[in-house]
């Protein structure tokens, strides 16, 4: 190792490159607030989609610079980046979202060398960053003490969160929601005199909504808040509710939903903040929320690998229905499936392997509307052989040896997508009592509805491709058939032309590629003739071709749907 070796330069460069993405990160999400004001809900959607694409831009734009700036035999020399890695570590020390920076700074190495090369010498596999610490009042909130007074402690709140748009009528929102506070909350609690509530300043923006996110506490409990906000354009700003239940909070920061917007001076304190209040959040999931999700992919690989190194779990195949297209395995311990795509696909499938990769990807830069599930894409894991079941190995190796190989006693698995684990819900129909049926049938349909609202058809709607998560929401989670809505042509089925069409097994009608029949959709899917009725009381619109034409004219005129991510209360 030479003196003259540029590792500083490199990493200043890599640096550099990372506060250029973080400077147009939070030019995107400062918008936010305009956008909302301003009803630009199309725009809102476009925003969305930059900022997620924006890390991988940049990510090559700054791979060009390091190109450019040193020759390849300098820049290409594995053997010097432990040098890159100090230096880099000495230029983050001071910084605010230094956990961040590791992540560019790994992005930016694997962009440059094969996924052979990695190593935790050369990269951040383990962060060198202190663990997150606790804050007895987290960095950027406000809090507001009852004073004896709830309804002037929430007159208080709302005079901190002005909008260049005014309220519609405060008085009758604070009214509703100070109702609605007694009605969540032990009577004692709002009579309390310690009882607190702390917000985040900054505003959390995401679709047509705005969020203010806190908590209430007194000496010792608490409970997290959420306060929605909407735009109704021509009445002003509305205060849609107020939320403090734990179970319905976590819905909103679900791994089905769109990331926030919100800007965050601190991630690892705003994170740190949001886990208190939602302890059953995996960090990793709290990061992706607000738009971290890179950050979030590390989190989890560290999870990831901490898990297998402390426990004796083994992966096995995940339990249900054995795909046409992806194969699917997880680890019994551990909230997640691994999928990949197999080498040779059904008959009846006529999509390929990059048309596979090019949906699943899809669905990361659209508005997921509660349900899809989010994915996380990997290349090039590698596992010890010792850490699969048998049997799931041998499958793996069958059904796709050009992804998965046994490399001596290790597994190498060369593509994957990693989902939340969630029961399969023909299986969860097959266990479930009466009434939880009826639940989950009127939430399937409502499914369906709403990633049609959001411009999204499944494709391929069977029950076995939808998961029941565990707070008993419907989500939709095979993705190698979906589609934007608008690309559909739904169809009434023709009337036969001689009574000798009916009794045929062929249609008498022409099929285009992107023809849709939803009067067939009752047996193809409910075997069960009970649920197939029931689902028909409940949903029966579905069948109905010109339920989803109309929805399609009213995406094609610009509408963008409500989908409200919580439990809205009659006015």
């Amino acid at each position: 190792m030479t003196q003259s070796w540029p590792a500083t330069e490199i990493a200043r460069m890599i640096l550099d490159g990372f506060d250029s993405y973080r400077e147009h990160f939070r030019g995107i999400t400062l918008g936010a607030r305009e956008r909302f004001e301003q009803a630009q809900w199309q725009e809102i959607q476009r925003a969305a989609g930059a900022r997620i694409t924006l890390y991988e831009e940049k990510v090559s734009e700054v791979n060009g610079w390091l190109r450019e700036g040193f020759a390849a035999a300098v820049l290409l020399d594995v053997e010097q980046w432990p040098l890159v890695k100090s230096a880099y570590i000495r230029l983050i020390d001071p910084r605010l979202d230094d956990e961040l920076s590791e992540t560019w700074y790994n992005s930016l190495f694997c962009s440059l060398f094969s996924h052979d090369l990695i190593s935790d010498g050369c990269m951040f596999i383990h962060t060198t960053r202190p663990a997150m610490r606790s804050h007895v009042r987290a960095a950027q909130t406000r809090t507001y003490p009852l004073d004896g007074n709830l309804k002037g402690l929430l007159g208080a709140i709302f005079a901190d969160y002005p909008f260049s748009v005014p309220y519609g009528d405060l008085e009758a929102d604070l009214r509703r929601l100070e109702e609605q506070l007694r009605e969540c909350l032990p009577d004692w609690v709002c009579k309390d005199p310690a009882l607190v509530v702390e917000l985040f300043s900054p505003v959390l923006y995401r679709n047509k909504g705005a969020y203010l996110v806190g908590r209430l506490f007194t000496q010792d409990e608490q409970w997290p808040l959420v306060i929605p906000l909407l735009h109704r354009e021509g009445h002003g700003i509305e205060v849609d509710g107020l939320i403090t239940d734990e179970a319905e909070v976590s819905i909103i920061f679900s791994f089905t939903r769109s990331y926030f917007m919100v800007d965050v001076a601190v991630p690892a304190e705003f994170v740190n903040f949001l886990k208190r209040i939602l302890p059953g959040k995996h960090i990793a999931e709290l990061y992706t929320s607000i738009g971290f999700y890179k950050h979030g992919k590390s989190e989890f690989y560290r999870a990831l690998i901490n898990h297998l190194a402390s426990t004796d779990d083994r992966f096995i195949m995940a339990p249900g229905v054995r795909g046409m297209v992806m194969s699917v395995f997880t680890l019994p311990g551990f909230n997640t499936v691994f999928k990949i795509i197999k080498d040779r696909f059904a008959p009846s499938k006529t999509v390929d392997r990059a048309t596979v990769i090019d949906k699943y990807r899809l669905v990361k830069s659209v508005d997921r509307v509660g349900r899809l599930a989010d994915t996380q894409e990997f290349a090039d894991f590698r596992f010890p052989r010792d850490k699969f079941e048998p049997e799931c190995l041998a499958e793996l190796l069958e059904v796709a040896p050009s992804t998965v190989a046994l490399e001596d006693e290790t597994v190498l698995i060369r593509h994957c997508w990693t989902e939340r684990r969630m029961t399969p819900l023909n299986l969860y129909l097959e266990q479930a009592s009466e009434a939880q049926v009826g639940e989950a049938l009127e939430d399937y349909g409502q499914a369906i509805k709403q990633l049609a609202a959001a411009n999204i058809f499944p494709g391929d709607m069977l029950l076995k491709n939808f998961g029941v998560t565990r707070h008993g929401r419907v989500v939709f989670y095979d993705y190698d058939e979906i589609c934007f809505l608008t690309e559909v042509n739904f169809r009434h089925i023709p009337p036969p032309r001689y009574p000798e069409d009916e009794m045929s097994g062929e249609p008498w009608y022409s099929i285009g590629a992107h023809d849709v029949f939803p009067e067939e959709f009752p047996p193809f899917l409910f075997a069960d003739i009970g649920q197939r009725k029931l689902f028909s009381r409940l949903h029966g619109e579905l069948y109905d071709a010109d339920y989803w034409k109309g929805l399609q004219a009213a995406i094609e005129s610009g509408k963008v749907i409500d989908v409200f991510p919580y439990r809205r209360k009659a006015r």
